[in-house]
């Protein structure tokens, strides 16, 4: 664990080399970036974490991802039967961080994945970040700098995006034990907080209107799932010149109860509300 003083020396070389004031030819530099990445790969560093309950987005480690993709070559790396050409290696050390990744599935390096994750021939990018005991399933993918929380579901051919650039823009951030169904999409830093459900298909961007039909008036909302929430695709009509169409929404039709066992309360609300997995 990087201590706070080698984390602000870090910080400050990465951001003068960012910002052009020192070449990034410079020894100096080249060792700052190599540090920042091992951290991230081994959990000493993060992208954003939550701070005094908000999500705070760390800039310059971004910068230092994308400061590592210009000092980078291309190479060629053989995994058994399977051949890669890239500028980033893929991970390694997973039986000593107690991860399980099923063929053939990739975690690139800088990338960290807490134990008992267990990741299907799915991927996972530089940056990102998944919490103890999540499931990345079949054809799910976490994006550049996303984070995931622990306990969460997500389930096969998920897209959590990424978002690398702007440096300060906020990641995707699934907090814990949230069940994101099948073929989903969530993407442009939106925040999908504590145990919400995302129905299969429900896609979801930093504009998509987030509409509260649980009540005797709709609300909306922009870029935040709220927490326990039971979230359906849906759609909502909009005036062309060509006429009236329904344009896509997501609606938050139900929520999941504190007071019952997470896994039970999942169940309970595919039922209660018929959401698709």
């Amino acid at each position: 664990m990087l201590s706070d003083r080698d984390r602000q020396a870090l910080r400050e070389g990465i951001e003068a080399a960012a910002r052009g004031e020192r070449a990034l030819e410079d020894p100096a530099v080249l060792v700052s970036v190599s540090e920042v990445i091992a951290a991230l790969d081994g959990g000493g560093l993060r992208v954003a974490e939550k701070v005094d309950g908000a999500w705070r987005t760390h800039a310059w480690v971004k910068h230092a991802i994308l400061l590592y993709f210009r000092l980078r070559k291309m190479e060629t790396m053989e995994v058994g039967p399977f051949e890669f050409r890239d500028k980033i290696p893929l991970k390694h050390g997973l039986e000593a961080h107690g991860v399980r990744v099923v063929p053939p599935g990739v975690a690139r390096y800088g990338s960290f994945l807490e134990p008992d994750v267990i990741l299907m021939p799915g991927y996972v990018n530089i940056g990102a970040r998944v919490g103890a005991g999540t499931l990345v399933d079949t054809w799910a993918t976490v994006g550049s700098c996303a984070q995931v929380g622990r306990g969460v579901h997500l389930s096969g051919g998920v897209g959590i995006g990424g978002v690398l650039e702007p440096p300060q823009a906020q990641p995707v951030i699934i907090e814990d034990y949230a069940f994101i169904g099948s073929r989903c999409v969530v993407v442009e830093g939106v925040l999908v907080e504590e145990g919400a459900v995302l129905g299969a298909n429900t896609v979801i961007t930093a504009s998509t209107p987030i509409v509260d039909v649980r009540g005797p008036q709709p609300t909306v909302t922009r870029g935040r799932v709220p927490a326990r929430s039971v979230v359906i695709p849906g759609t909502q009509p909009k005036r062309f010149a060509a006429g009236e169409y329904g344009v896509p929404c997501a609606l938050v039709v139900g929520e999941r109860s504190p007071s019952t066992d997470r896994k039970t309360s999942l169940e309970r609300a595919l039922r209660q509300y018929d959401v698709s997995v």
